[in-house]
């Protein structure tokens, strides 16, 4: 049941970022966040109070206010990535936020392994090849690739700061349930300042009611996959759920290539399969 629940969460997760990333090659990026997000918001505020979860309300919440804060900064990040890059690229990169856990780890006495100093390494790696220059095309832009870095951070933070926010099922409906509504009202408020600045909250023909399907499934998938993420830890070793869970980017990738017909270059490729190894590693380290 752990392999399930975990590959269910690099489904979700992959096809979430993908269906971010589309989307706002048509809407403004804080748009897709905020909209998305409220969704989320709303359904997890319906699950909190059918599950009682406001009885695990406590001073651990301020963990995911934080994560709350830090996750509009990191979507926003990648979604633009998603929306300037090949996604065959962003998403690997997007990926290595789980060194922030690791990193976490470090402070509080924890020793890696000789796999996690491999993947940090590989993936170090990875990260160069993706953004490299290669004869016959241009390089992935130099801006992907820093945004794409910010979104990893963020994500691993947000990562790290969930984990600290709850510590049963319940608790985490809450926590999430607070971290998104914290992520509306952030995004909703640089949503705001962006449009006084004069940048613009909508496409140019108006609200885009034909992708609110699309908008709630990528709000939901994210919701989700927290979700099976959790259990799957839950039911079987972190170890197994977190390795199959850091796929997610595979599927992206695919999605990417079968719907877009993405081709990437072969030293992009090539940094792409290292930053999803080098995950692996640090994952399984």
């Amino acid at each position: 049941m752990t392999a399930l629940f975990a590959l269910a969460t690099s489904l979700l997760w992959g096809l979430a970022d993908f269906g971010g990333g589309l989307l706002t090659r048509r809407t403004p990026a804080l748009t897709v966040v905020v909209v998305s997000q409220s969704i989320a918001a709303v359904v997890l505020g319906a699950i909190v109070v059918a599950t009682g979860g406001w009885s695990e309300a406590g001073g651990q919440l301020w963990f995911a206010v934080a994560a709350g804060l830090v996750g509009p900064v990191a979507m926003l990040a990648f979604y633009k990535a998603l929306a300037l890059g090949p996604m065959g690229v962003v998403s690997p990169l997007g990926s290595l936020g789980v060194a922030v856990p690791v990193a976490v780890g470090l402070v509080l006495g924890e020793r890696p392994g000789l796999l996690q100093f491999v993947g940090i390494l590989v993936a170090v790696a990875g990260v160069l090849l993706a953004g490299g220059p290669q004869s016959g095309g241009a390089p992935v832009q130099r801006q992907v690739v820093v945004l794409t870095l910010l979104a990893a951070f963020g994500f691993g933070a947000v990562m790290a700061l969930i984990a600290a926010a709850s510590t049963t099922l319940t608790g985490l409906f809450l926590a999430l349930f607070v971290q998104r509504a914290t992520n509306v009202a952030a995004g909703g408020l640089a949503l705001y300042v962006s449009v006084r600045r004069g940048a613009p909250a909508l496409p140019a023909d108006g609200f885009p009611w034909g992708s609110l399907p699309a908008l709630a499934f990528v709000g939901l998938a994210d919701v989700a996959a927290n979700g099976t993420y959790s259990i799957a830890a839950q039911r079987g070793p972190v170890t197994v759920a977190a390795v199959l869970a850091s796929l997610y980017p595979v599927v992206t990738a695919l999605a990417a290539r079968g719907i877009l017909s993405e081709r990437l270059r072969a030293v992009q490729a090539a940094g792409s399969g290292l930053a999803l190894i080098g995950t692996v590693l640090l994952a399984t380290g």
